[in-house]
């Protein structure tokens, strides 16, 4: 049997062994994700299309206008969240990837009311699929930030250096953890509670190593902490690297995501459209 049969019937024998349901979870386009993102939720997200036989995510503009937005620029971060998640896995021949926008049964006259029906668009996201789970954004690891370790890692954190960026140059990257906060303690070790900052760079470098934190702190031994930042900084540039040049690739082609966001909105409308009718039906509209 040829390579790509191969390859082609492993796939087909793997969706068969997937887990029958549908999974929901949605991300606002605020722009490129960071580090915390994709740690805390982008991994499990790609995880999960190998776990469930219908999996979909929403990039939920419609939740974002909430707050004033200049269109152009809530254009260009769908498109940017759109080549993010693509560039850290997800697979729109293994999963559902749409603009909630798009979504015929949810646009008319959402836009106008805001934050006043927040609410009802959570609920409606969640109901409108019948989903089996919803995946919420919060972190299973808890990544915090650079300058002040007793908050997490944040996109809108006023301290540029504290956030960790998919798309910062490697440069960026050593900047930020070099200088990120730490103690007078040189001994590289793991006591969230005492030594938060030291254990949020060896909770990092667990995570983009796919080390155990006693792995990676036995490794550390002999280093003190500012050598160890350049450790975590070196890890943290190489599981980025591929992430960052795959976004770079795929914002040269906005066609090409705009075409992904359109075909995953039409099959995600296929699934809400019997959901719509039995609705319709129970209220008296058919």
């Amino acid at each position: 049997m040829s390579g790509w049969l191969m390859v082609a019937q492993r796939g087909r024998e793997q969706r068969k062994s997937l887990r029958e349901g549908r999974v929901f979870s949605g991300i606002q386009p605020t722009g490129v994700p960071h580090l915390g993102n994709y740690l805390g939720a982008l991994e499990s997200w790609v995880a999960l299309q190998d776990e469930y036989s219908t999996v979909l995510y929403s990039i939920v503009d419609l939740h974002s206008i909430t707050q004033p937005q200049d269109p152009q620029i809530l254009r260009d971060n769908v498109l940017d969240m759109a080549a993010s998640l693509l560039a850290c896995g997800i697979d729109p021949t293994r999963s559902i990837l749409f603009q909630q926008s798009q979504m015929k049964s949810k646009k008319k006259n959402e836009g106008s009311v805001g934050l006043y029906i927040y609410p009802v668009l959570q609920a409606a996201d969640i109901l409108l699929y019948k989903y089996n789970a919803v995946l919420m954004m919060s972190r299973t690891r808890k990544v915090k930030a650079l300058k002040d370790p007793s908050s997490k890692m944040s996109k809108s954190d006023p301290v540029k250096l504290s956030t960790v960026f998919l798309t910062d140059l490697p440069d960026e990257i050593v900047l930020k953890i070099r200088q990120s906060v730490t103690d007078f303690n040189s001994e590289v070790t793991y006591d969230p509670e005492t030594r938060p900052g030291v254990s949020n760079l060896v909770s990092m470098h667990s995570a983009v190593s796919g080390q155990s934190v006693e792995d990676v702190v036995r490794l550390a031994q002999g280093l003190d902490t500012g050598q160890y930042k350049y450790v975590v900084a070196e890890a943290i540039v190489e599981k980025l690297k591929p992430i960052r040049l795959e976004i770079q690739r795929l914002r040269a082609d906005r066609g090409h995501l705009e075409s992904i966001l359109t075909q995953g909105a039409e099959k995600a409308q296929s699934l809400a459209a019997p959901v719509m009718r039995e609705v319709k039906e129970l209220v008296g509209f058919h």
